[in-house]
C-alpha cells in the first residue's frame, strides 16, 4: 500500500471519527469544549483549537457570513475538514482564482499539506468546520 493511500486512509478515517463525535457529542450530553451543538451568530472568523497531541490538531473554525475573509495563509499540515452547517466557502488561490463550493451538513474534504489559499463565506449564515490537522 501506497504512503498516499495510507495518508488518504488516514484522512478519512480521522474525518469520519470525527464527524462522528460531533454529531453525537450533543444527543449523548456530553460537552466538548468548543464543539457546542448551538452558537451564537458571530460577525468574527474564529478559530479555536479543540484537542492537540503528538498526532493531529483539532481546529472549531467559524467562518461569518458575508465578504470578511481568513486573509491568505498556508497549511503546513495535510488536513481534513468535517462541514457541520450547510452552505458554501469561496476559496481564493495566490494567483487569484476563486472556486465557490457548495456544501452539505456531514460532508468531509482533504487537503494536503502545503495548501495555500484564503477563505470567505459568501452566504447569508455562519459556516462552521472541524478541521483535523494531520502531524
Amino acid at each position: 500500500m501506497t504512503d498516499r493511500v495510507k495518508g488518504f486512509g488516514t484522512g478519512l478515517l480521522a474525518g469520519a471519527v470525527v464527524t462522528a463525535v460531533a454529531l453525537s457529542a450533543p444527543r449523548l450530553g456530553v460537552s466538548m469544549r468548543g464543539l457546542a451543538s448551538e452558537r451564537a451568530a458571530d460577525t468574527t472568523y474564529s478559530s479555536t483549537v479543540v484537542l492537540e497531541n503528538e498526532r493531529v490538531r483539532v481546529r472549531d473554525v467559524t467562518f461569518p457570513p458575508g465578504v470578511l475573509d481568513t486573509g491568505m495563509h498556508t497549511h503546513e499540515l495535510a488536513h481534513v475538514g468535517v462541514i457541520l452547517t450547510k452552505g458554501a466557502l469561496l476559496f481564493t488561490e495566490p494567483g487569484g482564482a476563486a472556486e465557490r463550493v457548495e456544501f452539505e451538513a456531514g460532508s468531509v474534504g482533504f487537503r494536503g499539506a502545503d495548501a495555500t489559499h484564503q477563505v470567505a463565506n459568501p452566504g447569508s449564515e455562519p459556516m462552521r468546520v472541524i478541521e483535523v490537522e494531520l502531524k
